[in-house]
């Protein structure tokens, strides 16, 4: 979709500003901790490491309210770095102050990029994942931090991240569409035209977040990219692609794709690593799913073959924000191309 007006690309300063500031409410910050899935995975991932986390000196990056520093020392950590920049950090001191473990947890205010911390450290804990894994998320500071502060043999928590992408019918959006067919029943008007200009609206290049069921899945999804946190680099983090290949479920109309993710801890005393999804086949988390809508549906059968290749890359506008790219062949139809992105609401702000 062309715009007449070109963006105007934020400095960096002013992109980590508009960042920082949006987790000053404490909105965000219940959205977080009220997800079970989310905050109950790092807590349990942090007590089954409580091996390597007893005695031993972590650094949280990004702490926010502190839940996991303390979870950290609750695992018998000997010292936590809780490193925060925005204001937040006020509060995570009151709620470390108000656990008693001030002792423990020295809550720093500033960004990992910039603070000086006293000592390297054996452990990194970071939940630092953003909508469709990359969208605003601060794993540069997770592997700035890793580079600078985690001493060798170090761990870090969660250790791999995975990310997916599976063809999907948005049974919402085909009633969008159809509503404007069924005006003339109810009122006598004809508004049928204005679905071609809906379809536009809603099937456009945005990335929607939203929360995708699990029968609207049209095929298994395929794994396209995986991201070791202890090898991989700031550049490699400029395109992160891959391949996939579906055989359709059934018969139905592909209208969008949509993408998630995994992250993965170690458990060394568990015959099975602890896994955070964001899969549609699991409970839900506020990452929900992000959904990448086609300009137009395509009918499957069963056993119809979706190929194509995704990656992702960060936004010139932006660098905290992320595209995706999708080129794709849905069964006999020719090849198509489209690329998405995240509304930027803050691009009209005020400096």
């Amino acid at each position: 979709m062309s715009h007449v007006v070109k963006k105007r690309k934020l400095d960096k300063t002013r992109q980590d500003r508009l960042y920082f500031d949006s987790y000053t409410d404490v909105t965000i910050h219940e959205e977080m901790i009220a997800d079970h899935v989310r905050t109950n995975t790092y807590r349990m991932a942090i007590l089954n490491n409580s091996e390597s986390i007893r005695g031993k000196v972590v650094l949280d990056v990004g702490a926010g309210t502190g839940v996991l520093s303390m979870f950290c020392v609750q695992a018998g950590a000997r010292k936590v770095y809780a490193v925060e920049a925005c204001s937040i950090a006020e509060q995570a001191a009151n709620i470390v102050k108000q656990n008693n473990m001030e002792d423990k947890i020295e809550v720093i205010r500033g960004t990992v990029e910039t603070v000086d911390l006293p000592e390297k450290v054996e452990v990194i804990v970071s939940e630092w994942m953003g909508y469709a894994l990359l969208h605003e998320s601060m794993l540069n500071s997770v592997l700035y931090a890793r580079d600078k502060w985690l001493k060798p043999g170090g761990i870090i928590l969660p250790h791999k991240a995975e990310l997916y992408i599976a063809p999907v019918s948005d049974p919402v959006v085909e009633d969008r569409l159809h509503f404007w067919y069924t005006v003339k029943d109810q009122y006598g008007v004809d508004m049928s035209c204005m679905s071609d200009f809906a379809r536009g609206c809603i099937m456009n290049s945005d990335i929607t977040v939203n929360s995708v069921h699990g029968e609207d899945v049209l095929s298994h999804p395929a794994r396209f990219a995986e991201l070791d946190l202890h090898t991989v680099t700031v550049e490699e983090l400029r395109s992160v692609k891959g391949k996939f290949n579906f055989e359709s479920f059934g018969s139905a109309a592909v209208n969008a794709f949509c993408v998630f993710f995994t992250v993965t801890f170690p458990c060394p005393d568990k015959p099975q690593p602890l896994v955070l999804s964001t899969s549609p086949f699991k409970p839900e988390t506020h990452w929900k799913q992000a959904v990448l809508y086609l300009d137009a549906p395509v009918d499957v059968v069963q056993d119809t073959v979706v190929t194509g290749e995704i990656s992702m890359f960060p936004s010139e506008e932006s660098a905290r924000h992320i595209c995706i790219h999708v080129d794709y062949t849905i069964g006999e139809q020719k090849r198509q191309s489209k690329t998405f992105s995240i509304p930027d609401w803050s691009s009209g702000a005020q400096s």
